[in-house]
């Protein structure tokens, strides 16, 4: 392959780069730096799942699991709009100027998300609206994949998608451990009257990942410069960057991408983060209707379940890493799926104990047979616990175990991981040393079209035909997306070798 100019007068920075040390320093830098922001990118969404459900019947007692869905789904429907419009953007201008804008609409939103108690009315619809400016915020992702992948070798490349997953999996645990920690702030906390804003378990994350996004506009600005590089590892003109004294010709790129595996890959990932987005949609209702957990236990047991599940996936992200030099990416993501479905299979409801009920506002005493709880909750106040009796699945669908329950978790804590990093590396080797903004945008589109119906899915069917309808559903999806990997497992290969440019 030929290279527009050599390693000495290629302009990669704003500034001169006076040896190729230099140059991959700051090339390893800004990657950091995307590193960061897809760690922060994840913080926005983690930091407030445990707690949007009682935050919500808080502000809006009539609301029920099927709004919840709609509301978990929102983050995902604004980033899969945002996603292509700031993959096309980063296509052509420097990749500062989505980032800076992506990260200050997020700021904003999380702002508006800790106001949304105060609001005269329609505080659900404000909440629903706040969500949604968070996820066209977080449609960066399409920008820091491209990036990534355009500044890494086809060698480098597994290896940098597992850091940044593993960034995202950090995220992903000290989300729901900063709100798990917050939740002892307590539902009153403290009134800071000069700015009419009440702090609580419920406004604190969201706060806080405000202040992260100031950080991270920081070091957008100050850090991350604009580098490219080629499947082999020769710096290359970035197509976005054009220094004001002279234009770079991007060079040609010859062969064609197969748009089949392309659209495989976009499919697979799809199905990955529906099931994901079920999976942590769900979790906080199911444990209350389970388990009998009150609001505020609800948050602090599932933030420490998911911050586990997320330290579980850091580990998972290390071995990738190095099983994948030795398997190969395709076979790990087969694996994965093997995994999550054994998770959901392990979910569905067995035996004959059944959840204690949550009874609102009886009426007669016609009701079913069945051992009741009692209706306050264990810290002996006034709040109901259990299954609510609307839930018509409640009185004849076995209860959930504790036990099955964590070994869900464990199962899908590291099929998930693992399938996560392997298709969007798979997806980037697939492309090739083209421009990927446009088709990461597409792929984070895709991935939040999955989080965005799996909530409404999940939601929907959970709260009309209960678990043992919602997780069958789901263990048939993830057997689909094993036959379709089956029936791919040959074209999903890196555009070099396809081309025959490299060996597999």
């Amino acid at each position: 392959m030929s290279l527009v100019g050599s390693d000495e007068n290629t302009p990669l920075l704003r500034g001169d780069i006076t040896s190729d040390g230099d140059a991959d320093r700051s090339r390893w830098r800004s990657i950091r730096v995307m590193y960061f922001t897809m760690f922060l990118s994840s913080v926005g969404f983690t930091i407030v799942i445990t707690s949007i459900w009682p935050y919500l019947k808080k502000i809006d007692d009539s609301a029920d699991a099927s709004f919840l869905g709609w509301l978990v789904a929102a983050y995902s429907l604004g980033q899969m709009v945002a996603s292509p419009l700031f993959g096309l953007w980063s296509n052509h201008r420097p990749r500062r100027e989505p980032l800076v804008c992506s990260i200050l609409i997020n700021i904003s939103a999380n702002i508006y998300y800790a106001y949304v108690y105060l609001l005269p009315s329609h505080n659900n619809i404000h909440m629903l609206l706040s969500r949604t400016f968070v996820g066209i915020g977080a449609g960066n992702v399409a920008v820091v994949r491209s990036y990534v992948a355009g500044a890494t070798s086809l060698m480098e490349r597994t290896s940098a998608m597992a850091n940044m997953s593993a960034c995202q999996a950090l995220g992903f645990i000290l989300g729901p451990a900063l709100q798990a920690v917050l939740s002892f702030i307590g539902e009153t906390g403290v009134n800071v009257k000069f700015i009419q804003l009440q702090v609580n378990m419920y406004t604190a994350p969201a706060l806080l990942a405000a202040c992260f996004g100031v950080i991270n506009i920081l070091l957008v600005i100050l850090v991350l410069r604009e580098h490219c590089v080629d499947d082999h590892g020769n710096r290359i003109p970035a197509i976005n960057y054009t220094p004001e004294e002279r234009v770079e010709v991007t060079p040609e790129v010859e062969g064609d991408i197969d748009q089949f595996a392309v659209l495989t890959s976009n499919v697979l990932f799809f199905v990955i983060l529906f099931i994901f987005a079920v999976f942590e949609t769900i979790s906080t209702p199911l444990s209350m209707d389970m388990f009998a957990w009150t609001r505020k236990e609800a948050v602090l047991y599932n933030g420490i379940i998911l911050a586990a599940i997320g330290f579980e996936s850091i580990l998972v992200f290390l071995v990738v890493k190095v099983v994948s030099k030795r398997v190969g990416d395709r076979p790990l993501l087969l694996g994965g799926l093997v995994l999550i479905f054994a998770g959901f299979f392990i979910l569905l409801p067995w035996g004959n104990q059944y959840p204690k009920i949550q009874w609102t506002g009886i009426q007669n005493n016609t009701m079913p047979t069945i051992r009741l709880a009692p209706t306050q909750a264990s810290n002996a106040s006034l709040e109901p616990t259990g299954c609510p009796s609307e839930q018509t699945w409640c009185f004849f669908t076995p209860v959930i175990h504790l036990a099955q329950y964590i070994t869900s978790d464990i199962l899908i804590g590291v099929g998930y991981p693992t399938c996560n990093v392997m298709s969007y590396t798979l997806y980037s080797k697939i492309l090739g040393p083209r421009p990927q903004g446009v088709y990461m945008g597409w792929l984070t589109a895709s991935g939040s079209g999955a989080r965005t119906l799996g909530p409404v899915f999940v939601s929907h069917v959970y709260t009309l035909l209960g678990p043992r309808w919602a997780f069958s559903i789901i263990c048939g999806i993830v057997l689909a997306a094993v036959v379709l990997l089956s029936a791919m497992y040959k074209r999903l290969i890196a555009f070099s070798i396809r081309h025959r440019r490299i060996e597999e």
